[in-house]
């Protein structure tokens, strides 16, 4: 995976902090000798610029920011908004309901479609909670959100991944099975249900990777293999790593523990690998912020106490993505990714 440094971006204005301990100077990355370049129209450029950036820092304790993107680093084909652990119970009314705020973010960038990491409704995701909830406020996108579902969509008393199924219905079964793929342009969509990760399911992968003539793929579900936070690494999704892997995939999004944290490309061993997979954890949808526990091997950045949603960047050839915070400010900002 080849990875291409950011513009510089202004920096943050001091009389705005952020939420987080006193700053450290940032190591700023370089672009590998005669790496690819790519250019765009004056225009997509601006509007990278609108949206805004901060200062790239680190607080100690965090792995240091990301490099910047050059100019002209990409131009993007569609737009996408990811997030996963939204829905608390709570509303608009509640001045502390954050997943209130993560969805007047969504409508503000108005995405192509919504990828949600599953727990998106909370405690036991039932129906009449779905409704009550989630559906006030990311509900408004529904029609073109695909989800996933998390752990807690199968604490539902009525039975596991019942409300979530009642509420979203075709849409998170298209075929029958709470996994499923679609296509955008140049690229391959995976949602996958990594609460039973079973043969089927993988054989169903095996068959679905192999059919794709796409040339950039990217899948996502809910528990991440990799992760800093306090649920850690979970091994059940090795196997699809694998498989993604060997299918030379080029992005892997999760949720569960609610924070954010960006990868460098690695392989399902977490080994460095240039040409390995970059994993993007964005589980601060709206639910309570969890600590960082144990810094993991090839992670870049994390952040938590943060709110926000992730806007996706996707070209005929490859990919960025920046944090936008429910203040409206640039959190983090990742490099620009070419496809295997």
């Amino acid at each position: 995976m080849t990875s291409i440094p950011r513009a510089e971006q202004p920096m943050r204005n001091p009389a705005q902090p952020e939420k987080s301990n006193q700053h450290k100077p940032t190591r700023r990355l370089k672009s590998p000798a005669g790496g690819p370049r790519w250019s765009i129209p004056a225009a997509a450029g601006a509007a990278l610029a609108l949206v805004g950036g901060v200062a790239l820092w680190s607080a100690p304790g965090r792995a240091d920011a990301a490099p910047d993107r050059v100019p002209g680093a990409h131009a993007a084909g569609f737009t996408v908004v990811a997030a996963g652990d939204i829905a608390e119970q709570c509303t608009a009314k509640d001045s502390d309901c954050e997943h209130a705020k993560t969805a007047a973010l969504v409508k503000k960038i108005n995405p192509a479609f919504v990828l949600t990491m599953g727990d998106n409704q909370y405690d036991d995701a039932r129906l009449k909670d779905f409704k009550k909830y989630y559906d006030k406020t990311w509900g408004a996108f529904k029609d073109k959100t695909h989800p996933v579902a998390g752990n807690h969509e199968t604490y539902d008393p009525a039975g596991a991944l019942a409300g979530y199924k009642a509420y979203f219905g075709s849409i998170a079964y298209p075929k029958g099975k709470p996994y499923y793929s679609f296509d955008q342009d140049n690229w391959h969509f995976i949602a996958l249900d990594s609460n039973t990760l079973d043969s089927a399911e993988l054989a169903w992968l095996k068959a679905d990777l192999a059919a794709t003539s796409k040339k950039c793929v990217a899948a996502y579900w809910h528990h991440p293999l990799f992760s800093s936070g306090e649920h850690g690494n979970d091994p059940v999704s090795r196997p699809v790593w694998k498989l993604l892997q060997d299918a030379k995939v080029e992005l892997v999004l999760n949720g569960h523990d609610h924070h954010y944290e960006r990868f460098a490309p690695q392989d399902p061993d977490g080994k460095a690998d240039k040409n390995g997979i970059v994993e993007l954890l964005g589980g601060m949808g709206g639910a309570n912020p969890y600590k960082i526990e144990e810094v993991q091997p090839n992670s870049e950045k994390r952040l938590t106490n943060t709110f926000g949603v992730v806007r996706l960047n996707f070209t005929d050839n490859g990919f960025s993505w920046d944090l936008i915070g429910t203040d409206g400010k640039t959190k983090d900002s990742s490099p620009s990714y070419q496809c295997h």
